[in-house]
């Protein structure tokens, strides 16, 4: 476990996450099987998607020890059914119930651009934190690392974009249940971006980023951002490839840790200038929203 350059504040932390941690509801890889149910991968094209039935009408690849190539009717998430496009490519896993209704989860993009966009960004973002090694950890006044990854809505996200902005940044995951864990830094970054606007802040962008790419699809990300009724017109939900992410986890000095179906993990919250550099940063989730937009305005 790797903890040069963390806070007092972090570490304290830490050692709390440690004795409580946040159930996770399935391990970091695909969901096992319930019984009787089997799980396939799919490739394919979405032709159409209806948001109210939460269904997409797909052309798929062969499924191999399933069935052969076709267009059919599948069940999804509300999230998923939100941010799905006529004519993406998308990779999924196709469930199988005991009775034969079939759905897709763990759905993501598959274009070709897309996919070797954030990988080229994910193997630059490697060797940057292999070079730095145990100076990788960016402290207060350091240039943030660059990324690529995806939104709540499956389009890239360049971290260039947020370049002459502002950014309130932090790492949560979707099915954290731990109420002063995530779901707390959430409702505060929601109150900062509330207290920003009433302030005529300029320029802010607000970014969370998964802890747990594997479960954290765009889909998923979408429908946690709707249910909370967050204003995502500068509030992105990013996600991706797990080795990215772990990349962003260490420069940016936060600790998770998969112990079984448990992830401990510590929590950070950065205030990043218009110039990519960091500004402020809070450990743990006892900051004030009024702090940061206080940060900002300066």
């Amino acid at each position: 476990m790797r903890t040069h350059g963390l806070s007092a504040a972090a570490l304290a932390l830490l050692c709390a996450v440690a004795a409580a941690g946040c159930a996770r509801q399935a391990p970091a890889t695909r969901a096992a099987a319930a019984p009787g149910e089997r799980r396939y991968p799919l490739a394919g094209e979405v032709l159409s998607a209806d948001r109210a039935r939460k269904v997409l009408v797909v052309r798929h690849n062969e499924i191999a020890g399933y069935m052969p190539a076709m267009t059919m009717e599948f069940a999804v998430s509300a999230g998923d059914a939100a941010v799905a496009r006529p004519g993406e490519r998308i990779r999924a896993e196709l469930v199988v119930g005991k009775g034969g209704d079939a759905r897709l989860e763990s759905i993501w993009p598959d274009d070709k651009v897309s996919l070797d966009t954030i990988g080229a960004a994910a193997r630059r973002l490697r060797e940057d934190t292999f070079e730095k090694g145990r100076g990788a950890y960016r402290e207060v006044g350091d240039t943030v690392p660059d990324f690529v990854l995806y939104d709540q809505d499956g389009r890239v996200v360049d971290s260039a974009r947020f370049r002459g902005r502002q950014v309130m940044l932090n790492f949560i995951y979707s099915r954290c249940p731990v109420a002063n864990m995530c779901p707390l830094s959430t409702s505060k970054m929601m109150e900062a971006q509330r207290l920003a606007r009433k302030a005529g802040v300029p320029n802010i962008e607000f970014v969370s980023i998964t802890l747990d790419p594997a479960h954290d699809t765009p889909g998923v990300l979408r429908e946690y951002a709707d249910q909370r009724g967050i204003d995502t017109g500068n509030f992105s939900f990013l996600t991706g490839p797990e080795p990215a992410i772990r990349d962003l986890l260490t420069q940016f000095g936060v600790i998770a840790q998969y112990k079984g179906d448990i992830l401990d993990h510590t929590l950070a919250t950065l205030l990043i200038d218009e110039k990519g550099r960091i500004a402020w940063r809070a450990d743990g989730s006892q900051w004030q929203p009024s702090e940061f937009v206080e940060k900002m305005r300066r």
